[in-house]
């Protein structure tokens, strides 16, 4: 025998409440900026309800999860931490690699976490309808799932390429019974507008996030709803880490180092700040890995700066590492990290020098997946395949260094959706796209001029 290769809690043993890591960091995070007035200004009431807006604006350390949330986690958490044993012996490596499998959930992804929170408050205010946009997919699925549990009506704008990419994902959020639209679409003035200019566009985050956010702005039954980048979305991922900081010490180790995906920045921000709060207020000296796509490099490449969340700038200015809101990424299979900006929380801990990013392009990446399927079993989703390619990487370099590390990795989603992007790898037609430095520089020519604020 190896060792013990799960780490498993009792449903009793679920999280209290979710981390709000505001409340520990010592340096100001610029506010949201109104994307007209160019002022400081909260979450707009008329696309979240209040108590959203209030966990997005807290500095309590801890918000209270409700008995009725935590009921229904108990259908997938909490979910567990396997050591990868089999991964550590065809690396040769001394290092020892461990995952939280968040792709336990009924979509598949860590996106349930806060879905199910988001539905969960804007029922009680009311709501009959959210809308929403999602990437690969994992997003809007969750959603769906989240709102069929809540008797709500569920509208998606899923970005075209990932549409076309990911049949099965529109035929989750269907079997849930949502509402799926390829966007840009016809649906919307914002989506009309941009295929007026380009009939052929393959979409994006932010196009997507401007069409679901004029249907809340002008319907008084909804609401909208987002999957990554603000306050309360990645307050309530924290579950993660809290549950992993648990399962670690049952296998009477520490993280050297914690490593996350990142699009917008949900599952990076789930595990890695309950670790980051024993940084902050302990001096523990574990490193934070953040991996993007190579083909939007919003962290590695891109300007911290004041930028519109969308590209209709409807929603609230963000300070945040942005390669611009114009910019439309390359069609990648992993559309999660497909997002133009990443949250303001973790933009501010970045350039604080308490994060430190890398960037994969996409070949590599599905090279890691393999070796992982291959390995340890389960498929990873091309998103998750980024953290993996960069957890290898650490346990090879541990290996030549010929020292132990400790490495946690969260495993934000299963592949069992993404099989046609195996097919692509398998049959080398997937590309390595270059980093679009003249796009970029083209986008960021576009960011607000919010005077004196920034």
């Amino acid at each position: 025998m190896k060792g013990q290769t799960k780490y498993l809690l009792d449903e009793n043993q679920l999280p209290k409440a979710w981390y709000n890591i505001v409340s520990d960091i010592t340096f100001p995070v610029p506010p949201l900026l109104h994307p007209v007035t160019k002022e400081p200004t909260i979450l707009p009431p008329p696309l979240f309800c209040q108590a959203l807006i209030e966990q997005d604006e807290t500095k309590e350390q801890y918000v209270e999860i409700p008995e009725p949330l935590k009921e229904i986690y108990q259908l997938w958490r909490p979910t567990p931490l396997f050591r990868a044993h089999r991964l550590e012996q065809a690396l040769g490596t001394p290092a020892h690699i461990y995952y939280k499998y968040e792709g336990a959930s009924p979509p598949g992804s860590h996106k349930p976490n806060t879905a199910v929170a988001q539905a969960y408050y804007s029922k009680e205010a009311g709501v009959k309808r959210l809308s929403t946009e999602t990437g690969a997919g994992q997003w809007g699925s969750a959603l769906a799932f989240a709102c069929q549990l809540f008797d709500m009506e569920c509208k998606v704008y899923m970005v075209k390429i990932s549409y076309q990419q990911k049949p099965y994902r529109r035929s989750m959020i269907h079997t849930w019974g949502g509402n799926v639209t390829p966007s840009p679409s016809e649906e919307t003035q914002a989506g009309r507008g941009i295929l007026a200019e380009d009939p052929e566009c393959l979409g994006s985050l932010g196009m997507a996030i401007s069409e679901a956010v004029e249907v809340a702005a002008t319907n008084d039954d909804t609401k909208y709803s987002l999957g990554s980048v603000l306050n309360h979305v990645l307050l309530h991922q924290t579950v993660i880490g809290e549950e992993a900081i648990r399962q670690m010490e049952m296998a009477d180790e520490y993280p050297d180092v914690v490593i996350g995906c990142v699009g917008g920045g949900s599952n990076f921000a789930g595990v890695a700040f309950p670790f980051l709060r024993e940084r902050l207020t302990n001096g523990v000296k574990t490193r934070f890995v953040a991996v993007e796509s190579a083909a939007c490099p919003s962290m590695t490449k891109g300007v911290y700066a004041y930028d519109y969340g969308d590209t209709a700038h409807l929603a609230p200015i963000a300070k945040m590492d942005t390669l611009g809101h114009t910019f439309v990424p390359a069609g990648i299979h992993a559309g999660g990290l497909r997002y133009h900006g990443v949250a303001p929380l973790l933009s501010a801990l970045h350039r604080e020098g308490y994060i430190d990013p890398i960037a994969y392009p996409q070949i590599p990446v599905f090279e890691a997946a393999v070796m992982f399927a291959r390995t340890e079993g389960i498929i990873p989703a091309p998103e998750t395949s980024h953290a993996i390619r960069a957890a290898i990487d650490e346990a090879l370099d541990a290996k030549e260094k010929g020292e132990k590390r400790v490495i946690l990795f969260n495993f934000s989603g299963h592949g069992h959706f993404d099989m046609g992007a195996y097919d692509g790898y398998f049959a080398g037609k997937l590309v390595d796209f270059e980093y679009p430095a003249e796009k970029v520089q083209a986008a960021l020519c576009n960011l607000p001029d919010v005077g004196t604020t920034a």
